[in-house]
Order: C-alpha cells, then structure tokens, then sequence
C-alpha cells in the first residue's frame, strides 16, 4: 500500500509551470474526480487515486486555479475559478463515462457539492472529506476568528499567516516531511508547493473562502444525488459541527457520516486513509463492496 507522499514529484524547476494534477485512465467505465484542498496540493489526493485506479475508475484530480503559482498570483484568485477548474475536468471526462463521481477535501468537499448541485444529471454521488465551511477545529488560533474581518480591508494582500504543526496530519512520518519543507520556507520562495502546499495562508482567500460558503448555504438543499461525509473527531481544523451541517441541509435520499477516531485533518493522507477509500467506495458503489 503506497504512502501519498512515497513518490512524490520531483521539485520544480524555478520558472517552470506546475504539474497540471494527476489524471489516471481506467477501465471500467466510470471515474472520480478528486478535489485537494484550499493552498493544498494533488499530492494529498494520491493515495485516493491510486486505490481508486487500481479498481478500475478513471482517476483526474485537477490542480485548482493558480495552485502551484507564487502566493501573489494565488492570493488574487476568485473562488469562481476554482470551480472552473473542476468544471473542466468534469467536461473532459463526460463523454466516455457512464458514471463520474466527485470527492473532495476541506474546501475541495465544497466544490463537490457545487459540482452535484449545477450538474445532477451527471454527477452519480459525493463524497464530501473533511468539509470546512467552518474553520472550529482544535488547533486553530483564536485570533483566526478575527482573520475574515481583515480579508475585507485593504491589509487582505499584505498579510499571511503560517501554518503550523500538526499540519493536519496525525501520522508523525508524514508529518515531519511536510514540516521539513515548512520549517524552512521562504514566502518569495517556494519551489516545492508542488508536492507539499503552500506554508502561508494569504488572509485575502479566506474572503473568497466565506464568499464561496455564502453562496453554498443558498445551494445546499438542492443536492439530491447519494451524499456521504467523512469526518475525524479530532480534527484539528474543522469540528464535526460541519459534517451535521451539511448531512442536515442536502436532499439527498442516501446520505451518511462516517466518522474517523485516529486521524486529523488531511484524512485523504492520514492514518486511516484506507478506510477513507474503503468508505468512499462502498458508499458510492455498494455493488462493489467486497472488491
């Protein structure tokens, strides 16, 4: 069973465009897309895409708007071209699938259901991991709160603030790879986002973040399609007052939460990722259950 971060991409040549994502071809007919999260990267996605290939779905998890590029790029991003991104990649898939599925990490769980929600007709379920329409978690700075205020001022492109450990992840191996990277980045330079994220969180996203949950709040009773959410106890940056939130909302007739009691916040990449793609395909295509 491969970790996610076992063969990483090799680091990007300064100048270089980054990696488009990771799109793996199947043969069964159907496919997934897989949606990183927030400053994240298709790294945290591949284990998902390996177990997923290896069954048969077509794999695509696009690198979202701008994800890859210098943070004074990012930070200018609307939440709208995010979705772009997963709307492309949902078009280059329609044609030669019968059944596409969508899951998505942290804000990437938001993106999905805006996906079910403008194309039920072709989106089969969804598999909502780690969703954050509220940043409550355990280890989030109390001065957080205080951040969405500043994203509406002019400070909103000046200022980041840095993430720091446990970065989401239980599993301490992992975890000390990412903080290797972390420890030392620059905020004009960082070569390897590609692999691990981004370091710095610039405060004007988490503008665009509330704007995008705004507008999810007013959507979220019209997703009908199967719905399932994946959420740890412990999880350091969004309680599981978000995994009821949504469970409550959406219409869907076949909806559940599975709840995750060793893992924190990337549980795409954590210490009970296989369950994660146990849970995800047994609730999205019971009829392989014992696959």
């Amino acid at each position: 069973m491969p970790s996610p971060f076992a063969s990483p991409p090799a680091p990007r040549r300064p100048g270089a465009p980054p990696a488009p994502g990771i799109f793996l071809p199947g043969r069964n007919g159907q496919a997934i897309i897989l949606i990183h999260g927030l400053t994240g990267t298709p790294t945290e996605m591949r284990f998902l895409a390996w177990f997923w290939n290896t069954r048969g779905f077509t794999v695509s998890c696009p690198r979202l708007a701008n994800h890859g590029q210098p943070l004074s790029v990012l930070r200018s991003t609307r939440w709208e071209e995010f979705q772009d991104s997963v709307r492309r990649a949902h078009a280059d898939l329609r044609g030669g699938h019968d059944r596409i599925f969508v899951a998505g990490l942290s804000m990437g769980a938001l993106l999905a259901l805006l996906l079910a929600d403008e194309l039920p007709a072709s989106v089969a379920g969804v598999s909502c991991l780690s969703p954050t329409l509220f940043y409550d978690g355990w280890n989030v700075p109390w001065y957080h709160f205080l951040l969405p205020l500043g994203s509406r001022t002019p400070i909103r492109n000046f200022v980041y603030f840095k993430e720091e450990p446990p970065y989401g992840l239980k599993n301490e191996r992992i975890r000390d790879k990412v903080h290797q990277f972390y420890a030392r980045a620059d905020i004009h330079e960082m070569g390897d986002v590609d692999r691990f994220g981004y370091p710095y969180f610039p405060v004007r996203l988490l503008g665009e973040l509330s704007r995008l949950v705004k507008h999810l709040e007013t959507r979220l009773g019209f997703v009908r399609c199967p719905c399932q959410i994946i959420q740890a106890r412990h999880d350091d940056m969004s309680s599981v007052r978000n995994a009821l939130h949504i469970h409550d909302r959406v219409a869907s007739a076949r909806k559940e939460i599975v709840y995750l009691e060793d893992s924190y916040h990337v549980i795409t990449a954590d210490q009970e990722r296989a369950k994660v793609a146990r849970s995800m395909l047994d609730f999205l295509c019971p009829e392989k259950r014992h696959d």
